[in-house]
């Protein structure tokens, strides 16, 4: 726009001076059209000055226009400089007085093509007005595309914004969530075991000192692997039952002994059913942290004399049950809303954290116990298809 601006100025000058050569008014028109072209890139070469105060493009744009009026008076072949200039006062002015400008250019364009005109013409009254309608329509409808074009992107950047916190606020939780189950089945549960075998150790100092270092000794090996859990927090590894490629047979196999041998009168019997199968990192991480929480209850509230551990693999799933010919409660309490009772009567967190990890693996937690006639808490998840 602003090159052919620059052309139709020239070419206007030029027809002025091949056709009108030597006039009075020649050097006024050639001041005009110079001045006409300095006012037309004043706003951009002065750009910072006219964003500062927008409304200095009002005083710019009346400037351009009226020199333009008075070469269009002079000469009306400057006529032709109004389809450039129809569109700069379209971009500056607000649609209703782009239009008024726009009337008023046409109509001086019309009596400028009858003065040089050697009779009347109605191509010449209707042309430019046919010409100023369409190019405005065309302008006017872009111009209204643009803007919702750009309501439209702020609206997705709006969206994807929200989004993105949402996806945050969903990530901080579900990483909170994840640190919560596992300091509750590796720390806490540690720490638990610990106390018992201190405690032991403090009731069998006089009479059995033996008995006593060897629940010390119990105690700092299990603070070990507390220390390991804490490590692997902060490197976030995977369970040190599985550095090396470890099943998760061998880890369920070590977890039932390390029940007898930490002293706490709960023998744990392991069973293998089907064909072991390769299981993926998740699952396997899911299913033994499943099975110390619920090794963990068995030990500090079932006061059962056996246990049983169940790995069984069918075709397109994996269970694992832990049984217990404990006390037993009753699942659908109010007190525990399922949940077997803590050493103080409160709520505890263990299966509510086995349902959480089962359930981001597609799995299902089933709980079968009754007062008096033990525990089996069952896991199952599925397999991808081999």
């Amino acid at each position: 726009m602003h090159a052919a601006f620059f052309l139709l100025l020239s070419a206007s000058f030029a027809r002025f001076l091949i056709r009108h050569p030597g006039e009075p008014r020649t050097p006024w028109i050639t001041a005009l059209s110079v001045l006409l072209a300095l006012l037309y890139v004043l706003p951009y070469v002065l750009r910072p000055v006219f964003a500062a105060r927008p409304q200095r493009q009002l005083l710019w744009l009346a400037a351009v226009v009226a020199t333009w009026v008075v070469l269009v008076v002079l000469a009306p072949s400057f006529a032709w400089c109004s389809v450039p200039l129809l569109y700069t006062g379209l971009r500056t002015l607000p649609t209703r007085a782009a239009l008024l400008l726009v009337t008023f250019l046409t109509g001086l364009v019309v009596v400028a093509q009858l003065r040089l005109s050697h009779g009347f013409d109605p191509t010449l009254v209707l042309a430019p007005p046919a010409v100023a309608a369409v190019a405005t329509a065309v302008f006017v409808h872009t111009q209204r595309q643009t803007d919702r074009q750009r309501a439209l992107i702020e609206d997705l950047v709006r969206a994807r914004r929200e989004l993105a916190a949402t996806e945050r606020r969903e990530g901080a939780l579900a990483e909170r969530q994840r640190l919560s189950m596992e300091i509750h089945d590796t720390l806490a549960q540690g720490l638990s075991s610990q106390r018992m075998l201190l405690q032991a150790a403090d009731r069998t100092w006089e009479s059995d000192p033996e008995t006593a270092r060897r629940h010390v000794r119990t105690a700092a090996e299990v603070a070990a692997r507390g220390l390991a859990e804490t490590r692997r927090f902060v490197d976030d590894l995977a369970p040190p039952q599985f550095d090396g490629g470890a099943r998760l047979e061998d880890a369920l196999r070590t977890l039932a002994a390390s029940g007898a041998a930490e002293g706490t009168g709960v023998p744990v019997l392991f069973h293998v059913d089907g064909a072991p199968v390769p299981l993926p990192d998740g699952v396997r991480a899911a299913l033994l942290r499943i099975a110390q929480g619920a090794l963990a209850n068995v030990r500090e509230h079932a006061g059962a004399a056996t246990a049983a551990l169940t790995l069984s693999y069918l075709g397109d799933q994996v269970v694992l049950d832990v049984a217990d010919d404990g006390r037993g409660f009753a699942p659908s309490a109010p007190a525990g809303a399922g949940a077997q009772p803590g050493p103080a009567g409160g709520r505890g967190h263990g299966l509510p954290a086995m349902r959480a990890r089962v359930r981001q693996l597609g799995g299902s937690l089933t709980i079968e116990s009754a007062p008096g006639e033990g525990t089996v808490v069952s896991a199952c998840i599925p397999l991808e298809p081999q």
